[in-house]
């Protein structure tokens, strides 16, 4: 334990030591790098799929889920998706030395409040390697050194990555130690960097539910907690059925094991038997589990005497932990509800303050009603009105590669990217004032 405690803060005081140079580097230098690191990706990329190849085969034979293999995997094109987000950072304008304020101040002193990077900025996440490549990014950009912990099922992905980042960071004239990364499967290491208080400026977790609460309770570095998504779609009976059809497989089935999936649906008890039968046909058609209510297994029954095969094969009576539940997998609870008010209540007692969707039409004073009540009662970093909770991505609000997306309320909430990865200090200029 001594020797691993040694070895992270070893490469804690490596990333300290590299954030003073990149304090002061300007914004064309640090635009270099990333476009070096851009270019890095594309040369390696063969590379860096033949190193997650080993990381895939281990998860299969352990038995991961098809959500988290699907998080794990990489391929050409992830790869070039990480070297695009890459280049879009280069393109973005530099959080880093922006006059936040400027006023004078009793005495005639000019006052300015610039903005300045975060420091060192330690990432622990798990099988999810292209946050390697999106954090490194993203710190570098806002001035910031990084320290990344990847999780084990990552590991030769993570390492094949960090090798590849480093070394381009490096030849474009920054320190290699801007971008730090802690190669051990061992668990304990987490436990070390969550104790640098002093060397780490900011932790930021991104995993499942178990890794956050663990880095929250533990951490003395101050944390910013990227929340597990269960997210909900409500259907209002004003709602046009094909378009919540639609949203709810997109939000459901697009991508299972991302936070931003939608893991409930509510819909309302006036459009259930109207609604209901033809979306769990679908939904058991696409391969999804349903973890219903009593009103939901009727429409079950319905659809299948309606003719729809299966349905009822994919349905399960749900319990009250479902309702709490982030599958990330083929499945989802359904609850029916008597309005928006109930639907409102639900979310906020059982979501994650993540991602919210509700659908209804708001050409109907109706339908606009309850699009406005459930846009200003639902406690949750994005709210959507007839729109994917998929959504919720840096890239998609045009904030380019996120590190992550945060459901708490200080400092930052929703994705989030260069301007919450700085801080800012005062600069007071004078000419021979003293205070009396």
């Amino acid at each position: 334990m001594a020797d691993l405690e040694t070895s992270v803060r070893a490469i804690a005081l490596a990333a300290r030591k590299a954030s003073a140079v990149l304090a002061r580097t300007t914004t064309d230098q640090r635009n270099a790098a990333l476009l070096a690191m851009t270019r890095a990706l594309r040369e390696h990329s063969a590379a860096i799929v033949e190193a997650n190849a080993e990381d895939m085969k281990a998860g299969k034979a352990a038995g991961m889920s098809e959500g988290l293999l699907d998080r794990l995997e990489l391929n050409e094109q992830r790869v070039e998706g990480m070297a695009s987000a890459l280049e879009d950072l280069a393109s973005l304008s530099d959080p880093v030395g922006r006059v936040l304020e400027e006023r004078t101040i009793e005495g005639g002193m000019l006052l300015q409040r610039i903005s300045v990077p975060l420091g060192v900025v330690a990432m622990v996440y798990e099988a999810r390697p292209n946050v390697t490549a999106d954090a490194a990014g993203i710190c570098l950009k806002a001035g910031n050194a990084c320290v990344l912990r990847g999780g084990s099922q990552a590991l030769h992905s993570n390492i094949a990555l960090t090798k590849v980042l480093r070394d381009a960071v490096q030849k474009a004239g920054l320190p290699a130690d801007s971008i730090c990364s802690i190669e051990t499967a061992d668990r304990a290491a987490t436990d070390v960097l969550m104790g640098l208080h002093g060397l780490v400026d900011v932790l930021i977790p991104r995993g499942g539910a178990g890794l956050i609460r663990h880095c929250i309770e533990h951490s003395k570095v101050p944390v910013i907690e990227t929340g597990t998504g269960n997210c909900h779609v409500y259907v209002h009976e004003s709602a046009d059925f094909d378009i919540a059809r639609a949203i709810v497989m997109n939000a459901k089935t697009q991508r299972t094991g991302v936070c931003n999936a939608c893991e409930s649906l509510l819909v309302d008890e006036a459009a259930a038997k109207a609604f209901l039968p033809r979306m769990l046909s679908e939904l058991a058609n696409a391969g999804v589990v349903v973890h219903g209510d009593s009103l939901a297994r009727e429409c079950a029954a319905l659809a299948e005497e309606g003719g729809s095969a299966n349905v009822l094969e994919h349905f399960v009576d749900a319990v009250e932990a479902d309702w709490g539940t982030e599958y990330l997998a083929l499945e989802i609870s359904v609850k029916t509800v008597s309005g928006v008010e109930e639907a409102i209540e639900h979310i906020n007692r059982y979501g994650t303050g993540h991602s919210e969707c509700i659908i209804a039409n708001t050409s109907s004073e109706d339908g606009e009603n309850a699009a406005d009540a459930f846009a200003a009662g639902v406690d949750a970093a994005a709210v959507y009105v007839n729109v994917s909770t998929r959504f919720t991505d840096g890239a998609c609000f045009g904030l380019g590669a996120e590190i992550g997306i945060s459901t708490q309320k200080l400092h930052v909430r929703g994705p989030f990217a260069l301007e919450a990865l700085t801080s800012y200090k005062y600069v007071v200029r004078g000419e021979g004032q003293v205070r009396g």
